[in-house]
């Protein structure tokens, strides 16, 4: 095989633009890096959320909420913090289990926004009638200096 140099200067060009190709196709198929400071913080919030709700801890809801929120229910009720936090602590009702499923978290500048499909069953004190609930939930959350605080939430019935 004869190699001239007009195919020895090709084959010297096409080496960096190959290279360039590949590192372009590399960079695409990189994993993405793991989430951000700020979205693991959030998702530490959004998980001591359901665990006070679960335990229906007055304080907790408190602490994580911020004096300003809205919290808005499926049926369209919508509660400042005193109230939210009064009825979900009231004990007419408790929860047996609360799940966040398929949860997305996206930080914006100070803001973050959570939405998950939420199913849960809670049972009545009245009766011991144990009701599913089927939702989709939007919170909002604040950055107060260092920390996350709920800002709204609110709920679509599935």
């Amino acid at each position: 095989m004869t190699i001239n140099r007009r195919d020895l200067a090709l084959s010297t060009l096409a080496v960096p633009a190959l290279a360039v190709s590949t590192l372009a196709v590399s960079a695409l198929t990189t994993p993405v890096l793991a989430a951000s400071a700020d979205e693991e913080a959030v998702a530490k919030k959004v998980e001591a959320f359901r665990l006070a709700q679960i335990a229906a801890d007055p304080k907790a809801l408190g602490a994580l909420c911020a004096e300003e929120v809205s919290y808005s229910h499926s049926s369209g009720k919508v509660e400042d913090k005193a109230t939210f936090i009064a009825n979900a602590t009231d004990g007419k009702s408790k929860f047996l289990s609360i799940e966040y499923k398929d949860p997305t978290i996206k930080v914006v500048g100070p803001a973050a926004i959570v939405r998950f499909h939420w199913v849960a069953e809670q049972e009545m004190a009245a009766d011991g009638k144990k009701v599913p609930t089927n939702l989709h939930i939007l919170m909002n959350w604040h950055k107060q200096g260092d920390d996350w605080k709920l800002l709204s939430r609110a709920a679509t019935k599935l």
